[in-house]
């Protein structure tokens, strides 16, 4: 948010979700029971395959309008490219990895824009339709809410494992299906009214955006750290015997020190997981008690790879979030 420091905007009280909370997407009311969903990202590739980039990158693109309850409805691609390095079919194979998950995800393709560039970078700009009573923010958690993720931790220190080849074919395997899975369920949650709060868990890890959310809400946090899931088990054994963190974990875990208070049980391994940068992540979100069964019920319908219970919101105190053991 520093770069957007004494920048001057237009006011504008249709604008219901702008850059003040670090949202995962803006919003903006065109109706009175109808919102656009705004965001766009991208990002260098993370796989050598390009139709598995593609999908990887759209997939994360998509995640944003899922994480505050949208529907995507129009996605336009961004590209840059070396051209003269890279050959036709490499770029449209990553195009074509992009198209079929915006086809998947029932969104139009639109068009978009290509520049030469020195290294590659592909991602979408999206656009999603939400009703402005039921859209999920960062900024609603109350006290009593139940936190619930998505998909397992671990995405950052295994691709920085794929790098290094320590990392086996059949978790390979994994680590892509995860990356490429849509998060739906939040769609399917803010339709329903049960969910008011959510985000997803991408480059600032699980302990980053929950804290973002819990600055936002005015709230705080306990993880029960027993019941926060990895990938694999290898995941830790990857940071604690081959050093595998990435430069952006580690910077996640140091920025976060301030807000965060771990139970002795808690290992040094144990923390850089929860700090973990995620691509393409799943979602964290704020599950009033009462609805905890039927959203539940809705990730299980959905596949998602995991459904876990990891911690509860309270009441603010000093720090933002407080990691334990159970």
């Amino acid at each position: 948010m520093q770069v957007l420091h004494g920048l001057e905007q237009f006011e504008d009280s249709n604008l219901l979700v702008g850059s003040g909370t670090s949202d995962d997407a803006a919003i903006y009311r065109i109706a009175p029971d109808l919102a656009l969903v705004q965001t766009v990202d991208f990002f260098t590739p993370i796989v050598d395959d390009p139709y598995l980039y593609g999908q990887i990158a759209a997939t994360n693109s998509l995640s944003d309008i899922y994480a505050m309850g949208g529907r995507p409805i129009t996605a336009m691609n961004i590209v840059g490219m070396p051209a003269d390095i890279l050959s036709v079919e490499i770029i449209n194979a990553i195009l074509k990895g992009g198209a079929d998950k915006v086809k998947e995800a029932q969104c139009s393709l639109a068009g978009g824009h290509s520049i030469k560039n020195p290294e590659p970078i592909y991602g979408l700009s999206v656009t999603g339709l939400v009703h402005p009573d039921r859209m999920i923010t960062n900024a609603a958690a109350q006290p009593g809410d139940i936190l619930v993720l998505t998909k397992p931790l671990g995405t950052g220190i295994l691709t920085t494992g794929i790098k290094r080849g320590l990392v086996s074919d059949e978790l390979i395997e994994r680590v892509i299906v995860q990356m490429c899975r849509l998060n739906t369920p939040g769609r399917i949650m803010a339709e329903r009214g049960l969910v008011k709060c959510a985000t997803d868990v991408t480059g600032f890890g699980l302990l980053g955006h929950l804290a973002s959310l819990c600055r936002a809400s005015g709230v705080s946090a306990v993880l029960h750290s027993a019941d926060i899931p990895a990938i694999d088990p290898a995941v830790i054994r990857l940071i604690e015997e081959d050093g595998c963190v990435p430069g952006g974990t580690k910077e996640n875990l140091r920025t976060a020190g301030p807000n965060l208070s771990f139970a002795d049980g808690v290992t040094d391994a144990m923390r850089l997981l929860f700090a973990d940068a995620q691509t393409s992540g799943g979602l964290l979100c704020c599950v009033p008690a009462a609805h905890l069964d039927e959203v539940l019920a809705i990730c299980e319908a959905e596949e998602t790879l995991c459904r876990a219970v990891i911690g509860k919101i309270g009441e603010r105190r000093g720090d933002d979030i407080l990691i334990s053991v159970n």
